[in-house]
């Protein structure tokens, strides 16, 4: 008899055991998976709030103080090489900080602007821009065009072209390469907008 109930609190202490070593690997794993998941946020994508018009009608941003909540997008700058049309994250150190533009030419390239028309040239090409707000009547002043974009830098602007500081300001000008933050790349709220952004003329 003494044995058979040794016998049962050994079974019983054995599972006892392996249901604690059961919830202890239980924990490690989800302790190892929400490590994984912060170093993927901190150095693959970053989740970033739209601020401001600029990028409308592309982009609804949050307008200060009105308590209203502006699209919250997905960035990334694993491998990343600035191409026209990207909608991008900056980090402008005269402005003191971070703006969300198009890249609109890129190193090597020509871009030239008529103010009166509206129309912006890359190449000596008319550029297809079915996203933007209106024309491009607005010119802050920061160059006399037509300019070529010199390497390591991108020029860019807002989709709301006449309510956006972007390259064609002083305050801004050329964006060094170095000083983009990533590219946006999937919107994530408002939720009955989810999906992809519209990063090229394809689509």
């Amino acid at each position: 008899m003494n044995n058979m109930i040794q016998e049962n609190k050994t079974k019983s202490s054995d599972a006892v055991k392996g249901i604690g070593e059961e919830i202890l690997d239980w924990i490690e794993s989800l302790i190892v998976s929400l490590f994984i998941v912060m170093l993927i946020f901190t150095f693959v994508f970053r989740q970033v709030s739209v601020i401001g018009e600029s990028m409308e009608p592309t982009l609804t941003g949050m307008s200060q103080g009105s308590g209203s909540y502006g699209d919250r997008l997905l960035i990334s700058n694993l491998f990343y090489k600035p191409e026209v049309n990207d909608i991008v994250v900056i980090r402008s150190k005269s402005l003191n900080e971070n703006i969300i533009k198009r890249v609109i030419a890129v190193a090597g390239q020509e871009i030239d602007i008529d103010f009166n028309t509206g129309d912006v040239y890359v190449d000596g090409e008319l550029r297809d821009e079915p996203f933007i707000k209106e024309p491009t009547s607005k010119n802050d002043g920061a160059f006399e065009y037509p300019i070529v974009i010199p390497e390591g830098y991108v020029f860019v602007m807002g989709d709301n072209r006449n309510n956006s500081t972007d390259s064609r300001s002083p305050y801004v000008g050329l964006v060094s390469t170095s000083d983009i933050l990533g590219k946006a790349f999937l919107r994530i709220f408002p939720f009955d907008s989810f999906g992809g952004l519209y990063n090229s003329l394809e689509g």
